[in-house]
């Protein structure tokens, strides 16, 4: 079989020439590179790309074990990554075992994750992707002609066995390419694929599943191409059988369920986010929000705090689908629909009925379960429509819902663990990266919902009415205190550059609370800032009980109030003005 051509040969000067001029004459600083892993050789591209000494950060999507590969010459990824590892970090692991308790005893799920992904991505192949597997399976039964001991396979146990390899897989792609070595990483990423699909599949030959395996980390010299294009496929395959099927099929808590992410993984320790951050390529793109995120950063944070009440919301749940029974048409729509949908409500609240039935009309398609884009079910698309409008119009549920909602501070509350988020957006490793419309408070939904427009002339005017953070409260509802921290954290940034440099440093806290705060340090020739940011604020409770943070030694400004410390500090009175606190040290 042919090798594949050597990636010199490409015309990158003619696909490319509009932006390399861009580049060229300075029009452009960097470049983002989405849909990386659709490429058939990524490193190679990255590599000709480089040549222009530009910016570089690649939409690459990591599982959470993964690494992005240290040979791709990139300042980073597009944030995906910083995203989940904050959503994490404001998930209270101790409401797992509850709240997935609660969930499959209202929805009857009893699968994991693990086995609603993998039939998804089956599914997926066996619809979307079926031509696509069809050709990789054609170049698969051509290669067995030429080894004697695969030669008798059917077309059939072919494509089974790489349907089930690739279901598999836990990461998108491998990256294995002629004339490279192959990466450890790779080599364990295909191995964990084939006892996967051994454990899935027992009836598969066994020895053809570890041809597989030894194809695709080059085991057979001359026959690479089979490798490229099976890394074609199996991204797609990941893409649109996780994010784009199995996280609207699987919610115990859906503020788990974005880009990058995994429900698998409910809440992280503050210790691992702060490993994850000194270990950070410091010049990679971190975000909240993208055109592509399947909630907004606000929308999540205040999700998130229903681990932290997982009985309540449980109890919540079962009292509104009592209540919600008359409203359904013929038993739908079903109770995994119904749960996300009140997820929904307590994420988005307020919301327009418009803007609840197009998610739910968009999340059920995409469940593939009842209807979907191909084959849409107009009993079940018309029966979810009505069934939003008719909650949504019933007096007595909404007035429960927002009676829960006030009960347990759910909009304060989130709104603080947005400011949290923020402010580590805006302070940790990286750099931040503002999606648009969300200097607010932004709940939007999956797009098209989080591509409206935005009003930036309504942003200027409120950011002139701001002069200190006393105005920016008295502005809560209008999204004041986001303006204003992150006017005042970026313009002390633009004057301070040093102080977010690579030095980062958790700082120790101490007291009962001490697990509620997240508290470092980041230095870079003579400037610092240290940035101390609650986070789990329900169980919090606005109670701090006597819990102190120890500054690095110097005296301290707080960027956001213009107040001054020093040494062991008590946090109610550190975040007493505002929620969190951004602190320059005084030279």
């Amino acid at each position: 079989m042919r090798a594949l051509p050597p990636t010199s040969l490409v015309r990158r000067n003619d696909t490319h020439r509009l932006i390399l001029g861009l580049v060229r004459d300075g029009t452009v600083d960097g470049l983002r590179i989405d849909h990386v892993d659709g490429l058939a050789d990524p490193e190679g591209y990255l590599r000709r790309l480089a040549e222009t000494r530009s910016y570089i950060v690649v939409e690459k999507i990591l599982a959470p074990a993964e690494e992005l590969p240290e040979s791709w010459p990139v300042a980073g990824t597009s944030g995906y990554d910083f995203l989940n590892r904050v959503s994490q970090l404001f998930t209270d692991s101790g409401g797992q075992a509850v709240m997935q308790a609660g969930y499959a005893r209202f929805t009857g799920q009893r699968a994991t994750f693990g086995e609603v992904a993998r039939e998804a991505k089956l599914q997926i192949m066996g619809a979307e992707l079926a031509a696509e597997l069809e050709r990789l399976t054609g170049l698969l039964a051509d290669l067995c002609e030429q080894h004697r001991r695969q030669r008798d396979h059917t077309r059939r146990e072919l494509r089974d066995a790489l349907a089930e390899l690739i279901a598999g897989f836990g990461v998108y792609r491998v990256y294995a390419f002629p004339g490279r070595p192959v990466s450890a990483a790779d080599r364990a990423n295909v191995a964990a694929a084939v006892r996967s699909a051994r454990q899935s599949r027992p009836d598969i030959d066994v020895e053809l599943l570890e041809f597989l395996g030894q194809l695709l980390v080059l085991g057979y010299p001359g026959e690479a191409e089979f490798a490229v294009r099976f890394a074609q496929v199996s991204a797609p395959v990941m893409a649109k059988g996780v994010e784009d099927t199995a996280f609207y099929r699987y919610h115990p808590l859906v503020s788990l369920n974005e880009v990058g992410g995994s429900p698998e993984i409910f809440g992280r320790p503050v210790a691992d986010f702060h490993a994850d951050m000194a270990t950070a390529r410091p010049e990679a793109m971190i975000t909240l929000s993208t055109h592509d995120t399947k909630r907004s950063g606000d929308v999540r944070a205040r999700i998130a705090l229903l681990a932290e009440l997982p009985q309540a919301f449980t109890e919540a749940v079962q009292r509104w689908a009592r209540r919600n029974a008359r409203h359904k048409r013929d038993g739908w729509p079903d109770a995994n629909a119904e749960y996300l949908l009140y997820q929904t409500l307590v994420g988005g609240w307020p919301i327009g009925a418009g803007r609840v039935r197009a998610f739910m009309a968009k999340a059920a398609r995409e469940a593939k379960l009842h209807t979907s884009w191909v084959d849409p079910r107009p009993q079940y698309d018309d029966a979810l429509a009505a069934f939003v409008d008719a909650i949504l119009a019933d007096g007595g549920f909404v007035a429960d819902l927002e009676s829960f909602l006030a009960e347990h501070q759910l909009v304060q509350r989130g709104r603080v663990s947005s400011l949290a988020q923020t402010a580590l957006l805006l302070t940790c490793p990286g750099v931040p990266d503002l999606y648009q419309g969300t200097e607010l408070w932004d709940l939007s939904l999956v797009d098209p919902d989080n591509r409206r427009p935005v009003d930036y002339g309504a942003r200027r005017a409120l950011l002139a009415e701001l002069n200190g953070p006393e105005s920016a409260i008295g502005k809560m509802a209008a999204g004041g205190p986001k303006l204003w921290l992150i006017h005042r954290v970026l313009t002390y940034r633009r004057q301070h550059p040093e102080a977010f440099g690579p030095d980062y440093q958790p700082l120790v806290v101490r007291g009962a609370k001490a697990e509620h705060v997240v508290a470092f340090a980041r230095a870079g020739g003579a400037d610092a800032i240290a940035v101390v940011v609650p986070r789990l604020v329900a169980r919090l409770a606005e109670d701090w009980a006597g819990t102190t943070v120890t500054l690095p030694p110097g005296s301290w400004t707080d960027v956001i109030t213009g107040e001054t410390t020093a040494g062991t500090t008590g946090l109610a009175g550190l975040l007493g003005r505002f929620p969190v606190a951004v602190l320059g040290q005084v030279s």
